[in-house]
């Protein structure tokens, strides 16, 4: 099943957590790293007074149901130091499973797609980087919600 994962972080060495974390995905089980989006600047939407984060898209293909592929995410968070102390909280390394093919999931704990991603630029910009003609279903295609986000600051690096 193709899938694509959201990466961000804003402590520490974001930049290094993200790289780490794709390397990662791609040795996790059952699954292959397909392609990486670059890596974004982007304004923590929460407006909290915070750092920056760096953002990314991961396209996988995985042998993983969904829960068991959110469960691997979250232990690869935690292994960087992830903590939940608050909703929007900074964080070391956050991973969101945005598409799980073309999937509707709603469970206890896991919904997908990614509820939000498609009011959320620094989702928006890496996934079409990727998977220009992506589809978010339920929703349509991807690219059509990026007039709705456009005021959100979205700096790719070099």
């Amino acid at each position: 099943m193709k899938a694509f994962i959201g990466l961000g972080s804003n402590l520490g060495d974001s930049v290094a957590t993200v790289r780490s974390a794709f390397a990662e995905l791609g040795k996790m089980s059952a699954s292959t790293l397909l392609a990486n989006s670059s890596l974004y600047r982007t304004a923590p939407i929460s407006g909290a007074q915070q750092p920056d984060y760096i953002n990314a898209v991961a396209e996988i293909d995985t042998a993983l149901a969904p829960a068991a592929l959110l469960a691997k995410l979250l232990a690869l968070e935690s292994r960087h130091g992830r903590m939940r102390p608050s909703p929007n909280a900074p964080r070391t390394l956050d991973l969101d499973l945005l598409l799980y093919g073309d999937r509707i999931i709603d469970e206890p704990g896991l919904a997908v797609p990614h509820p939000r991603m498609h009011e959320r630029a620094f989702v928006l910009q890496p996934l079409l980087e990727l998977a220009p003609e992506c589809v978010i279903p339920g929703r349509g295609f991807a690219r059509e919600f990026l007039p709705q986000v456009s005021r959100q600051r979205v700096e790719i690096l070099a």
